[in-house]
């Protein structure tokens, strides 16, 4: 594994850098990535940013200021990707060349050619603003905000449990470069389409609860998705939700895929691991949020996730 110093004197070292980030993206892994190029290209260098799937909308001001740069790569980077496959079928081209991972996941497969690996960080985007110093960059403005929504996305605005004292600090010194945090918080947290909360609607009918109400568990359906006419952006942030009923100690969200197959997200508190349940079924992820996909139907897939929690969790049978 290497250190922030090594990875700084890497990336010092390389041309045409292509930053990855994984499908489905969310905040931290866009603000991260798109913190580390706006960083690079301060250096000087080429940087461009990559993702199998289109950037949500509520992101899209991190990465609408960095113009498009057109390059063969010739180093390629990875950041909040824990493995390969989560970058998408897409960016599947890529796999095998990727010479750095920068990553905060203690699932990850150590697939790159070399690692820089920070597991007790809250997001990748603390990593990053760590890693600035090496780099020899100044916290700008625009690297700041990217960083902060990075760490306030994957901290749920610095209420769970992963987030730390250093989490606090790196995020005062974002605010200290004048960045608008409170509207970026507002527009993070708090701002719904009326899509959503039709969408929410529909999940919150539908959940189930297990194991004397220890887990509950929501689908969203494609068929929900069509009724309330949710746009991807009406997606993120869902998985929270069931985790938030008192007395649940793992909360479960599916959400259906164009292809059928379902995207489990865990979140769980101190009484289950969420990454170690989800790897049984070859995910990953951390402990209080974890995901995996599966390709059964929804029933089926159900049944499998809630038998695995059974299985996996202690005392939550009793």
């Amino acid at each position: 594994m290497l250190t922030l110093a090594a990875t700084a004197e890497r990336l010092k070292a390389a041309e045409d850098i292509l930053l990855l980030m994984h499908q489905f993206p969310d905040g931290d892994t866009i603000g991260s990535a798109a913190g580390l190029c706006i960083a690079l290209r301060s250096l000087g260098k080429r940087a461009r940013l990559a993702c199998n799937d289109p950037i949500p909308e509520k992101y899209r001001f991190m990465t609408a200021a960095i113009p498009v740069q057109d390059f063969e790569p010739q180093f390629i980077c990875a950041v909040d990707v824990a493995d390969e496959k989560l970058l998408g079928p897409s960016m599947q081209q890529y796999a095998g060349r990727v010479d750095l991972c920068i990553d905060h996941h203690g699932t990850n497969v150590a697939y790159a050619k070399a690692t820089l690996l920070d597991a007790t960080a809250a997001a990748a985007a603390m990593i990053i603003c760590q890693l600035l110093e090496p780099l020899g960059v100044a916290l700008s403005p625009a690297i700041a905000q990217c960083l902060y929504t990075g760490m306030a996305t994957d901290t749920g605005c610095f209420k769970y449990s992963n987030t730390s004292a250093l989490t606090h600090r790196l995020a005062a010194a974002c605010m200290d470069c004048g960045i608008p945090y409170a509207q970026i918080n507002r527009t993070m947290f708090d701002i719904k389409s009326r899509a959503r909360i039709e969408l929410e609607r529909l999940a919150l009918q539908a959940i189930t609860f297990h194991y004397h109400g220890r887990c509950a568990v929501m689908a969203i359906t494609n068929d929900m998705i069509e009724k309330s006419k949710a746009g991807e952006n009406d997606l993120e942030g869902l998985p929270p939700i069931p985790r938030q009923i008192e007395g649940v100690w793992v909360g479960v969200t599916l959400r259906q895929k164009a292809d059928g197959s379902y995207k489990i997200s865990l979140r769980t508190g101190t009484h289950a691991n969420a990454a170690e349940i989800c790897r049984v079924l070859g995910g990953g992820g951390h402990p209080a949020a974890a995901g995996c996909t599966v390709n059964l139907p929804l029933s089926e897939a159900i049944d499998k996730i809630v038998a695995v929690i059974g299985d996996t969790v202690d005392g939550i049978r009793d």
